[in-house]
């Protein structure tokens, strides 16, 4: 049911929520939450990605092997499969942006010290700290949710979701030009790839600064204010925790987004040195390819999240589940015809596919998401 309310340029239901979604608004809350939302989210994937598409002189830098580079790609996921745990806590008890720009803030250090490591110890180290970074996925969903009503929620989470992974792919084109800027200007190979970092962390840190200053938590005001005011119940870490473990259907679904999401940040770490490697192509080629598996996400996991909408709307959440299977069946199916390829131009159209079917996976799930559990909202 929608409601008139003079105070939201966008109209609201009883919850004061959106239904709608007006992409070039910037009109708070709910628009300003969405777009502080994504570009935090884009800001995090640039920093957290930014060493795959230089691994090829970083790894000479640090006499890199295979298997340092391969368990640096696993520490940086690690990183963002654990943080998520606790990130969607925080979500419950302060609030999605105290929690988000919290994590933001605590991450991005790291991504500076990344141009002054000397070992592969190191690297790892700047990896896996860097990716808990990635957990403000969380906190976009919860945000979205908080802002948005059940008939666009997943069109909301999906694009935001989706032009926050976007991230993966542009940085997968913009580390390459910094490093060739960088060393026109006149530093050496191996001290233009360190200086290039700094680029993403500032980023970085000017947008958990945005999302402190510019953003709000619900549509009636932040978390401390209606604790405050009564108006929203006051929960302990415990409660929350035991409440989220003991809902099964999360567990479900967080083992169903790890077969889209973990696979995409596994390719996001390892695509740009796999085609330099592979077909010998340059680094900027390399980028350039790599940049295209990311880059699809500007329509494909949105797509994902409009698809799971419209089937919501014929059948119900049954629509929404059979449409994330099948979705996740076909990126499965691909992702294995993706490693047989041994003609560059096929591969290339293959993993382009690929991306599309396993990012659109990632929006259909967040048409789920919000209907897992619905105490936060009371």
């Amino acid at each position: 049911m929608e409601v008139e309310e003079s105070k939201f340029p966008l109209p609201v239901d009883s919850e004061h929520k959106a239904t709608e979604l007006r992409l070039l608004s910037l009109a708070p809350p709910h628009m300003r939450a969405f777009h502080l939302s994504w570009f935090s989210f884009f800001a995090c994937f640039c920093s957290s990605f930014a060493a795959p598409p230089l691994l090829p002189v970083i790894r000479d830098n640090l006499n890199l092997t295979a298997t340092d580079i391969g368990n640096a790609g696993i520490a940086s996921v690690s990183g963002a499969v654990l943080a998520p745990i606790a990130m969607g806590a925080a979500c419950d008890l302060v609030g999605p942006r105290l929690a988000s720009a919290s994590l933001i803030l605590l991450a991005s250090p790291a991504v500076f010290f990344t141009s002054t490591i000397s070992s592969p110890a190191g690297f790892l180290l700047v990896r896996f700290l860097t990716g808990f970074s990635l957990a403000t996925f969380v906190s976009t969903q919860f945000w979205m949710s908080s802002m948005f009503s059940a008939r666009n929620v997943a069109a909301a989470n999906g694009l935001a979701g989706g032009w926050g992974n976007l991230g993966g792919g542009a940085i997968q084109l913009v580390m390459p030009l910094l490093f060739s800027l960088i060393r026109h200007i006149g530093c050496a190979k191996f001290t233009a790839w360190r200086v290039a970092f700094f680029v993403p962390g500032f980023v970085q840190t000017l947008s958990a600064i945005a999302v402190l200053v510019f953003g709000q938590d619900l549509p009636d005001g932040d978390y401390q204010r209606l604790k405050r005011t009564g108006d929203k119940p006051k929960d302990s870490f415990l409660q929350v925790f035991v409440h989220g473990a003991g809902n099964y259907r999360a567990w479900i679904l967080a083992l169903t987004y790890g077969y889209c999401f973990g696979v995409e940040l596994t390719i996001d770490n390892i695509i740009a040195e796999y085609y330099y490697d592979q077909f010998n192509v340059s680094l900027h080629t390399a980028g350039m390819i790599a940049a295209s598996f990311g880059l699809a996400n500007v329509v494909s996991r949105p797509g994902g999240g409009w698809l799971s909408d419209r089937l919501a709307a014929k059948m119900g959440m049954r629509g929404r589940l059979w449409g994330l299977w099948a979705m996740q069946t076909m990126g499965g199916v691909l992702c294995v015809v993706l490693g047989k390829m041994g003609s560059l131009g096929v591969s290339v159209a293959v993993m382009v596919l690929f991306s599309m079917f396993v990012q659109a996976a990632c929006g259909l799930t967040f048409g789920i998401v919000p209907f897992v559990s619905r105490r936060w909202v009371h």
